[in-house]
């Protein structure tokens, strides 16, 4: 029997994420084994789920995976445990323009998972009332189960909202708490291993304002998840180096899965700590180098890289990867020496440059495909004039000139985020079985 709630919000900025890791936490202290999903193309909160779960959060995005991509993920990692959740993105309905393509709604209905809604009541009474009654009457096929007020003001508060919703559950009313909030910066929250936040207090505020008993029960209510019939990993015959510290901290955990699919085996390191391991290929995710700029620009990695592709052995960067492959990364007017894999330089701005969902065709020699994924980034990258880009942009913004994938020699990196489910992972692990070969 598959268990399973999905926690979406009104919208962005409501509370979803941190009562998301609170509910997953208050079921961990029960010692239920919980599995954490989330919602969209998002790097930072599964970071909090999978330190919380002990399992690692899996993301699940109806346009970079498609409806069977995500059937297929969920199917493959709800099976053992006793309780699924997953956090939902922005507002509930909010996805791909006027679509709900990508929304938590699509999820929700695609897997046939209730909805618990929350809501900041702040400054507000019987008109939250209006809210879930619009919420759960705009598409009968997303099945509100219950709804949790956020930012009470008092019992009486929350009582007068209680009275005016009679047709939907209040399984929560959370009094204003600025104690358990997480500190954000340009990217996003901060990442999990990046502070030390408190869990058990969280855990104990949820469980003195939630009915976990009231989540668990709605959750039985979710259908049974398909039987997962997918691939299994093969004995590995290549390595890839994944660059993993805090520069380069924004990876898919399918992925990696994925390269264990091919028979590759993911070998992680730490370019700030001058780390390169022996492989067969390498590949750099995005995070903050802006951040490390100092230490990255006098590391060993760093130095050795462009002999390295020069080489020949496959790369593969994306974002802050692109930055670093760059020949340079100016930082507010200070001109950074990089990889010098790839002939562009980089300047980090003030203002974003490009936020949303991406789809690229790919026709060169390192990769091949349509490839969906999604792109967030404050800088701009300027490309020599006789540099090669390998993705036509159908959906983007990409490096320039809608195109992006810059590549050299075997080195190909973008501002494309890109997911396993498109991206061609048996084709760059073969390029990394060539390399080994010669």
């Amino acid at each position: 029997m598959t268990k399973a709630v999905l926690l979406a919000g009104t919208n962005s900025g409501v509370g979803k994420t941190t009562v998301s890791m609170g509910i997953m936490a208050a079921l961990k202290r029960r010692e239920m084994e919980v599995q954490p999903f989330k919602v969209g193309p998002d790097y930072i909160d599964p970071t909090y789920h999978t330190a919380i779960c002990g399992k690692p959060s899996r993301n699940l995005d109806t346009f970079m995976m498609q409806v069977e991509g995500v059937k297929n993920t969920f199917s493959q990692h709800s099976e053992n445990a006793d309780i699924n959740v997953v956090e939902g993105v922005m507002g509930l309905f909010d996805g791909m323009g006027a679509t709900e393509i990508a929304s938590s709604a699509h999820v929700a209905k695609t897997l046939d998972i209730p909805v618990i809604l929350i809501v900041n009541v702040h400054g507000m009474s019987r008109s939250a009332a209006a809210i879930v009654k619009g919420f759960s009457e705009f598409d009968k096929d997303v099945n509100i189960a219950g709804v949790i007020l956020n930012k009470v003001g008092s019992p009486r508060h929350a009582q007068m909202i209680i009275d005016s919703i009679p047709d939907i559950p209040v399984v929560g009313t959370l009094p204003r708490n600025k104690d358990v909030t997480v500190p954000s910066r340009h990217l996003g929250l901060y990442m999990a291993h990046e502070q030390d936040f408190d869990t058990e207090s969280l855990a104990s505020f949820i469980e003195e304002n939630i009915d976990l008993d009231a989540i668990i029960s709605l959750s039985e209510t979710a259908s049974d998840a398909d039987k997962y019939t997918g691939e299994t990993e093969r004995e590995s015959d290549v390595k890839i180096g994944i660059a993993y510290d805090s520069a380069f901290c924004f990876y898919y955990q399918e992925m990696f899965d994925a390269f264990r699919r091919e028979g590759a085996e993911p070998v992680f390191f730490s370019p700030l700590k001058n780390e390169l391991p022996e492989v067969d290929g390498l590949y750099f995710g995005g995070g903050y180098p802006e951040l490390y700029i100092s230490e990255l620009e006098k590391s060993k990695t760093t130095k050795s890289l462009k002999d390295l592709s020069a080489e020949g052995i496959p790369i593969y960067g994306e974002c802050g990867g692109l930055q670093y492959l760059s020949t340079s990364y100016e930082i507010e007017g200070t001109v950074h020496k990089m990889a010098d894999v790839l002939p562009a330089q980089t300047v980090l701005t003030k203002k974003l440059q490009a936020l949303g969902y991406t789809e690229g065709h790919a026709n060169g020699d390192f990769i091949r495909g349509t490839i969906r994924g999604h792109e967030f980034h404050y800088s701009a990258t300027y490309c020599d004039n006789d540099a090669k880009l390998a993705y036509e942009m159908k959906r983007g913004k990409g490096i320039v000139d809608g195109k992006d994938g810059l590549t050299e020699h075997n080195a190909l990196a973008s501002y494309m985020h890109a997911h396993p489910a498109s991206f061609p992972v048996k084709s760059f692990v073969e390029k990394c079985r060539e390399y080994k070969r010669c």
